[in-house]
């Protein structure tokens, strides 16, 4: 293994929830901001997409909002930033200070190896992962701390689901490698 696992993390999509106000006009926003999608029918909310950081916000009646798309931590920050700002510039009553609260992050990994997933699946704990390689050709393992969702292939590829900070994905990892390791799958 010439580089090494943790290494190869690589943020992929942070979702993210905000609430800026008690309620937001919707049809009003989509007429005033340039580029907003909003069908009423197909979704309940209008989608606002940003070109840097490349990161779309889907902005709900209720005044909440998800941001998704971003590749960091410092992106996400930012384009919560220029929303709030192209809101305020709208003369809508939102908070000086907009926090977020992150939902989900998405990353992936290398082992650099290809792996045995019939090997793995009989020797992981059966109540923690899924492999049915008929329908998925990845393993499901279910992770309790880090509480994440890791899909494992069989190439080596990790996509880790769930975590709330970018510690999580490389935690798993660490806990990813234990594992095979004390199995000597690896």
């Amino acid at each position: 293994m010439s580089a090494r696992p943790e290494e190869s993390l690589k943020i992929e999509n942070i979702v993210a929830s905000a609430k800026v106000s008690d309620s937001l006009d919707l049809a009003d926003l989509a007429t005033k901001i340039p580029d907003a999608e909003y069908n009423k029918k197909r979704f309940p909310g209008v989608v606002l997409r940003m070109q840097d950081p490349k990161i779309a916000a889907l902005v709900f009646g209720s005044g909440k909002l998800v941001l998704t798309g971003a590749k960091s931590i410092e992106s996400l920050g930012k384009g919560l930033e220029i929303l709030g700002n192209q809101l305020r510039s709208l003369g809508i009553k939102i908070p000086d200070k907009l926090t977020y609260k992150i939902q989900n992050i998405v990353t992936s990994a290398d082992l650099h190896t290809p792996i045995n997933l019939n090997k793995i699946a009989v020797g992981f704990n059966l109540e923690r992962i899924e492999y049915e390689p008929e329908q998925f050709p990845g393993l499901v393992y279910r992770l309790e701390d880090p509480k994440v969702v890791v899909l494992l292939f069989g190439s080596g590829k990790l996509i880790i689901t769930g975590g709330k900070k970018p510690e999580d994905a490389k935690r798993a990892v660490q806990k990813i490698l234990s594992d095979l390791s004390n199995l000597g799958l690896i």
